[in-house]
């Protein structure tokens, strides 16, 4: 695959480009904030460094532990200056059983950008295919800023260690969990043994291809047939009713397949201004459930994380697990200025039906 991490601005139209993402590994230092990297797991490489996001914006609304970092998109948008750099990142909880039906609680998405003329990144691109000489700086603060991150996940943390003071956290969660695992043995020491956490997800390089059109476009979609003819009675009995939203349900599971079948690996569906595949026919957003931005503006469809994603994760366990049929992605439609502070969007996530999931997992 192309590997090109840069997401390309789409038309805000209905037929918008699709970008597909897929992973790829790639050398630490290409994941590293002055290279713009779009990627999967590890911990954020922060676009702006500063106004990061607070510490109980940064919880899960359920059981409010910290989220953890799950992947970022690099999707400047061409024309817009305040918009040269721009990258969106998406949260989740680690906790399996906050991840009921249909309930985003247990994620969240934040959005930075900043102008080609920054005071953090230099004005001109970074050479693709050498490391810079500072790839090995202290990835514990933000070079520029000086502010201090969690050791554990990467967010902004000022707790520092009582005992050496030199290793900071974003709360006592993650400084408990460091001193268990490595640090009680460390504490004080010059070199740390392990460079990062279990908790946080495996690491991936997202790179990027256009979906190819399919040949025959003209699908007869969303035809409501169903609609009861004839008889007086309106009523339909609960049976009726059940098998009738089945059809409808594998009809918009079978599209789905159908669709992502000619690239099976990909785990990002990129379309500003398009629309999401949907995995099932329920939980389908209307246009009042996607809440407006701060600033007025309408919120659009951006980009989905599919659920292909889930098996790079090593999230796989008995009984409850992390677990979604897509996630679908809504950004302020003019990408509006909060001067360097990261905005919060909005996620919705949809999740398979019962049969669906077995269905899928078996692929």
């Amino acid at each position: 695959h192309a590997a090109s991490t840069i997401m390309s601005d789409t038309t805000m139209s209905s037929s918008a480009e699709v970008v597909l993402g897929f992973l790829e590994d790639a050398e630490p230092w290409r994941l590293l904030s002055p290279q713009f990297p779009s990627k999967v797991g590890g911990k954020p490489a922060w676009l702006s460094q500063t106004g990061l996001p607070s510490l109980s914006a940064l919880e899960c609304e359920i059981c409010r532990l910290p989220l953890v970092f799950l992947l970022q998109v690099y999707a400047p948008i061409s024309g817009q200056d305040r918009s040269f750099h721009r990258v969106l990142f998406l949260f989740c909880c680690k906790t399996p059983e906050c991840y009921t039906r249909n309930d985003n609680r247990c994620m969240k998405v934040f959005r930075s950008q900043l102008p080609r003329r920054n005071e953090f990144y230099p004005y001109d691109p970074p050479p693709e295919d050498e490391p810079p000489c500072d790839a090995e700086e202290d990835h514990t603060v933000l070079p520029v800023s000086g502010v201090k991150l969690c050791w554990v996940c990467g967010c902004p943390g000022n707790k520092a260690c009582s005992r050496c003071h030199t290793v900071t956290y974003c709360g006592k969660h993650h400084q408990t969990l460091h001193w268990k695992q490595f640090h009680k043995k460390e504490c004080g020491s010059q070199v740390s043994a392990v460079t990062t956490s279990p908790l946080l997800f495996p690491e991936s390089e997202l790179v990027t291809e256009p979906e190819e059109e399919e040949k025959d476009t003209k699908e007869a979609e969303g035809e409501q047939e169903e609609e009861e003819g004839g008889g007086s009675s309106t009523q339909k009995t609960d049976l009726e009713e059940m098998a009738l939203h089945e059809t409808e349900d594998n009809k918009v599971f079978q599209r789905f397949k159908k669709k992502i079948a000619p690239e099976p690996h990909q785990v990002i569906r990129y379309s500003r201004g398009g629309s999401p595949l949907w995995v099932s026919s329920q939980h389908i957003p209307s246009e009042q459930d996607i809440p407006q931005c701060t600033c007025g503006a309408k919120r659009t469809f951006e980009f989905q994380v599919m659920p292909q994603l889930l098996n790079s994760l090593c999230v796989d366990s008995t009984g409850a697990s992390i677990d979604w049929g897509t996630l679908a992605v809504y950004t302020c439609s003019v990408s509006c200025d909060h001067s360097d502070q990261y905005c919060s969007e909005f996620i919705w996530k949809q999740d398979f039906s019962s049969d669906q999931h077995t269905q899928t997992k078996q692929r």
